[in-house]
């Protein structure tokens, strides 16, 4: 795979061409990896997502595994912790949003399966988009505002259309891999 081909935000760098090149746009049917990475979707507002990605082991680490079911169970000694946790991003708000999270989380999988729940959104399709310019991306789309105002009215935060859009584009939902980016064909055989 040539560099020149690849989608440009990828950049050079070894860590990011790895996430793009094997990561990035691959659907995702596993309930607790989805939430996972809607949370790190959340710490990324207002910051680089090769910020988040280069502290995304230090985050596993400080969030033990992202689990739902034990983060729900978290308080005040477990916020404070993590804000003193120099591996992660230390923003009160962003953690506390974790924990309601991983409860509204737990609410959700008491119904119906959390991945169903995401992907019900597209019916359990991915769109297949097929543009040619990363100016032709959307940031977010009328799905986004659904799946946004959904996961609000479940009780999750940092979920806004933006931030939902990229976690689908992340996870799979929508290949928004250009065209002319090797990696789109092959994600759109796994679609």
């Amino acid at each position: 795979m040539a560099q020149e081909e690849r989608c440009a935000w990828c950049g050079s760098e070894k860590i990011y061409v790895d996430y793009h090149d094997h990561e990035w746009g691959v659907p995702e049917w596993d309930g607790r990896a989805l939430w996972e990475k809607l949370i790190l979707d959340g710490f990324q507002a207002g910051l680089s997502w090769i910020t988040i990605l280069k502290k995304r082991d230090a985050f596993r680490a400080a969030f033990e595994g992202f689990h739902p079911q034990t983060i729900a169970n978290w308080g005040e000694a477990e916020v404070q912790r993590l804000l003193a946790d120099p591996g992660i991003v230390r923003h009160r708000g962003k953690i506390e949003g974790t924990i309601k999270s991983a409860r509204a989380y737990l609410k959700i999988e008491e119904r119906m399966a959390f991945a169903d729940f995401i992907w019900g959104f597209q019916d359990g399709k991915v769109v297949q988009n097929r543009f040619a310019s990363h100016s032709e991306v959307p940031t977010q789309t009328q799905t986004s505002l659904a799946m946004s105002k959904a996961l609000k009215a479940e009780g999750f935060a940092f979920c806004g259309p933006t931030i939902v859009y990229a976690f689908m584009q992340a996870t799979g939902m929508v290949n928004d891999h250009m065209v002319t980016c090797p990696a789109h064909r092959r994600v759109a055989d796994l679609g």
